[in-house]
């Protein structure tokens, strides 16, 4: 199954699910429809969170604040936000990228 990126006026939302307390900070791929990421962060307070926000701003090149987790906060399975306006170019360079990460 392929991901599911919602796009919405103020941005675009996909679920991943967050394997904390592994080696090293890296998107894995495709588990199901949702987009696997390893981190490095214990999932104790909000140390995974705050490590993913970062690490998804990073690799997105876009600032921290403008990545937001929607829901699953104290599970793995969770949906971010990646804000960013409707019809700009940098919306359709982050989904290219996002989906770059779906590749297998």
């Amino acid at each position: 199954m392929p991901l599911n990126i919602q796009e919405k006026p103020d941005g675009m939302i996909f679920k991943i699910r967050v394997q904390p307390r592994s080696s090293r900070n890296q998107v894995v791929g495709l588990y199901g429809d949702v987009l696997k990421i390893n981190l490095t962060a214990p999932p104790v307070d909000n140390a995974a969170n705050k490590a993913c926000q970062a690490f998804l701003a990073d690799l997105l090149s876009v600032a921290k604040s403008s990545v937001a987790i929607m829901s699953g906060h104290t599970g793995r399975n969770k949906k971010v936000m990646v804000h960013c306006q409707k019809g700009s170019g940098e919306r359709e360079l982050i989904k290219k990228v996002i989906m770059s990460w779906t590749k297998a």
